[in-house]
């Protein structure tokens, strides 16, 4: 198959921690040589797109803002279309307004000890510090009474130099399940990302390669949309969950498995 594009997931990937992944420049200089269109898909909400590509070129890797497309960029699109003018109260680790034009803010470290009103959305981004037993209890009570939640993903942990980190997603099962109210989840695994990607670089997913560390938010839900899933063995990549998986003869598999994506080149026949 012809190689339209290639679509990365990008922490854990191409960096941990903001530290490139050994052979991670070289192989998207790789691809640049071979003029194989790149983009850049991400869950990560505690940077803008702008300091997403700043670092990555510190790191070693041309990459530019406009490659970049985060959670917050889908969610403000989402918004926009769904809750035009709503007022939202956003619980997230970082300042990311930059990606969501339009979209009235309140966030939740501005309020402090103070009773917020009740929002007309909540939004949902990277969890952190900010992510404290007060809001929290806060973001709880307006679900329960019905206050549309939109999370940026359900992204339950990510991999750091220090080890993992539970995130958003880990929150929203206890809530959903205490709640009987569903959140909707606008980035990684929902389709729009993968196919907002493809639609960036003009082809059709079919032709596209994501890499993700992350079997099911990023190979199989690319698989789903019609993508080539490559799964890295680097980031939060677990060997025993995907034994498991494997085990299960009715699963969707990833259509391949490689070290890091050191090793995309070769998988790719560059």
């Amino acid at each position: 198959m012809a190689v339209g594009g290639v679509l990365f997931d990008i922490d854990g990937v191409l960096v941990t921690s903001w530290q490139a992944i050994p052979g991670a420049a070289e192989s998207l200089r790789v691809l640049a040589d071979n003029q194989i269109a790149r983009t850049y898909l991400t869950n990560t909400t505690t940077r803008t797109r702008t300091q997403i590509a700043a670092l990555l070129t510190d790191a070693g890797m041309d990459v530019t803002a406009d490659e970049v497309i985060t959670a917050a960029v889908l969610t403000a699109g989402y918004v926009r279309d769904r809750y035009p003018g709503a007022r939202c109260f956003l619980v997230n680790s970082g300042q990311i307004g930059e990606d969501m034009p339009g979209i009235d803010l309140v966030y939740a470290g501005e309020v402090g000890d103070a009773v917020p009103e009740t929002p007309d959305v909540v939004l949902l981004g990277g969890a952190g510090p900010e992510y404290s037993h007060v809001t929290l209890s806060r973001v709880y009570d307006w679900m329960a009474r019905g206050v549309p939640v939109v999370a940026m993903h359900r992204s339950t942990s990510w991999n750091t130099a220090e080890g993992l980190r539970i995130d958003t997603g880990m929150y929203l099962i206890g809530m959903e399940e205490t709640s009987g109210r569903k959140a909707t989840a606008v980035g990684k695994p929902a389709p729009e990302g993968f196919l907002a990607s493809a639609s960036r670089l003009g082809v059709d997913p079919e032709e596209m390669y994501m890499v993700g560390d992350d079997l099911n938010n990023d190979v199989l839900a690319a698989q789903v949309v019609g993508m080539t899933g490559v799964l890295v063995r680097t980031g939060k990549f677990r060997q025993d969950t995907l034994d498991r998986w494997a085990a299960d003869e009715y699963a969707m598999q990833p259509n391949h498995v490689i070290d890091s994506v050191a090793d995309l080149p070769e998988l790719l026949g560059l």
